[in-house]
């Protein structure tokens, strides 16, 4: 499952697309909303999420690699 942006809480900073290992949002500009171009890279590292200061990433984990989690 790739990661859901919202447009709403995002500003643009680019600190998600910088800190990608996928490259998930490659092709994305700073100071706008960064597009999900490979959604099938994600690995689901989460990094984007965490480090998004505007909280504005939601990922959801496939179940199987949530079972790994617990």
């Amino acid at each position: 499952m790739p990661p859901i942006i919202d447009e709403n809480k995002c500003t643009g900073c680019g600190v998600c697309v910088d800190i990608c290992a996928e490259d998930v949002f490659f092709g994305s500009k700073k100071g706008m909303v960064p597009v999900v171009t490979y959604p099938d890279f994600c690995a689901h590292f989460n990094c984007c999420q965490h480090d998004c200061p505007e909280d504005a990433i939601k990922i959801r984990v496939p179940l199987p690699q949530m079972l790994l989690y617990k």
